[in-house]
């Protein structure tokens, strides 16, 4: 069966949602969100069918780089959604629709490198999913961190955008910040912890460079939170925090993998 049908679906429910709220926050109308959210409900159904079509193998799973971007990106939409149900977070949705119809569209469309399947066992697939929810919720963070970059900016420099005026107050973007770095960091733990619990070797040749970024980039998230809880860490500090951890936690998942799947062929 091919995931081309629901990848393009996808991909042009997304499109369509992300046109529909970047022409309403440039004229400053503010977007239908029941609409907003309902385009990405069914755009994210016919993803995740298309990631079901690519992903699972018999007793397997097939987990190469444009489809590991591709989860993580439906993950971080799901969570989007949920969270839309009690708190101030659609204006995220214009950054990360665009990702979802990306990373979908190149799942389907672009030649998938050399990788060896995933065996589905229970402890494989609980650190696998934890993983992969850990990078969708950073990748929130790391999104949420540059809307508040740019709402900082602007609002110094006194011309607040159509944009900007659509967002919740300062103090509240970075408590949604903040929320998810926890949330991230908590999840990342978990992932770690449950990498050395039911992988054979974290430190083998090729898992060592992504296990010691992983844990370097684990310790940088844990050292913003307690600057935030012990010295009130904010504004830019945060933010240049944030995306160093982010940069970090990439490279150690999909720079191995593009090393492995494409220039090494393992």
């Amino acid at each position: 069966m091919s995931s081309l049908l629901p990848s393009l679906t996808a991909a042009l429910l997304y499109s369509v949602a992300t046109a529909y709220q970047s022409v309403c926050l440039t004229t400053r109308k503010r977007p239908n969100n029941t609409l907003l959210v309902s385009l990405g409900v069914v755009a994210l159904l016919a993803h995740g069918a298309a990631l079901f079509i690519q992903l699972i193998l018999p007793s397997s799973l097939s987990l190469d780089f444009f489809d590991a971007s591709s989860l993580i990106a439906a993950v971080a939409i799901l969570l989007i959604l949920l969270g839309c149900i009690r708190m101030p977070l659609q204006t995220l949705l214009v950054l990360i629709y665009p990702l979802g119809a990306i990373t979908t569209l190149l799942a389907d469309v672009l030649p998938s490198g050399t990788v060896q399947p995933i065996d589905i066992t229970p402890g494989i697939l609980t650190h696998v999913l934890l993983s992969i929810v850990a990078y969708g919720l950073l990748t929130l963070a790391v999104f949420q961190s540059l809307l508040l970059l740019i709402q900082d900016r602007q609002l110094k420099n006194k011309h607040p955008s159509g944009l900007i005026r659509s967002f919740p107050p300062l103090q509240t973007m970075e408590s949604l910040l903040f929320g998810f770095l926890w949330a991230g960091w908590a999840v990342l733990s978990l992932s770690l912890i449950s990498g050395w619990l039911f992988l054979e070797d974290m430190l083998a040749q090729h898992l060592v460079h992504k296990t010691v970024l992983s844990c370097v980039a684990w310790v940088l998230f844990g050292v913003l939170l307690w600057g935030r809880h012990r010295m009130g860490w904010r504004g830019h500090k945060a933010i240049r925090w944030t995306l160093a951890g982010f940069c970090l936690l990439m490279l150690a998942y999909f720079g191995s993998k593009l090393v492995r799947e494409f220039i090494l062929h393992i």
